[in-house]
């Protein structure tokens, strides 16, 4: 790790099926091309995606290091450009739902993870579950996504509305995704700041958006990072600005912040 420590970066959403995955891959993409050191944690624990989305077949996962049969090192696999990913298992129900005593060893495994990285994005699974609300609240910030769907907002402020009352977390950052023009993003995300404003007391911060685009389910289709196939697209251009936003301004700028992420996640019940 660097001596400023990592960023550690949660993405969900409250709503499946909003692009998390794909914007995940697509970031870390970007930021290893800037020669990032970036590692992804596939923190959808029972239905895992990243390692699908780079067509990778892990052999170990998560599961393995719950059960003790692997430490976290030992279950890495290489995406492109030295992208490193902890895969998650796929059709195993009780990592749905993990038990405190599951909890810490996952953040045990994470104090004596020895691998240097520059930004630790982690991938969480959709909507308010226990698991998703715990790393969200261990992270350093959190991108909720949402897209101009009701039922995506709906589902975004109850996300929000939960670690916000529950786990006392202020801070987050949304990302309007598939919107149709400059006006739809941000008519959307107007309309979620102003009940996050109205009934939580919450400021939420706009990131921007990324436009609707066929050729994004091509690129999931052929298992390769979108801003690789289509780099000169407005898509990739508008991602490219968010990444370099997140950069320039993080949210909480805390020295050594993998130790951040630990101190919360002990704390999150």
């Amino acid at each position: 790790m660097t001596n400023s420590g990592p960023r550690i970066v949660a993405v969900s959403s409250g709503k499946g099926g909003v692009g998390k995955t794909n914007f995940v891959a697509n970031l870390a993409l970007f930021y290893a091309s800037l020669n990032k050191r970036v590692l992804i944690l596939d923190a959808d624990l029972g239905l895992s995606n990243i390692d699908v989305m780079f067509g990778i077949a892990p052999r170990f996962n998560l599961k393995h290091v719950l059960s003790g049969e692997k430490r976290m090192k030992d279950i890495i696999v290489n995406g492109p450009l030295g992208i490193m990913i902890l895969p998650a298992s796929s059709g195993v129900r009780e990592l749905t739902e993990l038990s405190d005593a599951s909890r810490m060893r996952l953040v045990s495994e994470l104090d004596n993870f020895d691998l240097p990285f520059d930004i630790f994005l982690i991938d969480t699974g959709a909507g308010i579950s226990d698991n998703v609300l715990f790393f969200c609240s261990a992270a350093q910030e959190t991108i909720v996504i949402v897209t101009p769907e009701p039922t995506s907002l709906a589902d975004a402020y109850a996300l929000i509305k939960v670690l916000s009352r529950d786990f006392g977390e202020k801070s987050f950052r949304v990302l309007v995704n598939t919107a149709r023009s400059d006006k739809e993003a941000f008519d959307t995300f107007r309309k979620l700041a102003i009940v996050a404003d109205k009934f939580l007391g919450l400021s939420v911060d706009y990131i921007g958006f990324l436009p609707y685009d066929q050729h994004v389910k091509d690129a999931i289709i052929a298992q390769k990072g979108y801003i690789a196939m289509y780099p000169n697209s407005a898509f990739t251009k508008k991602l490219v600005g968010i990444a370099n936003k997140l950069l320039d301004n993080p949210m909480n700028d805390i020295k050594g912040s993998i130790q951040f992420f630990l101190k919360k996640a002990l704390r999150v019940k």
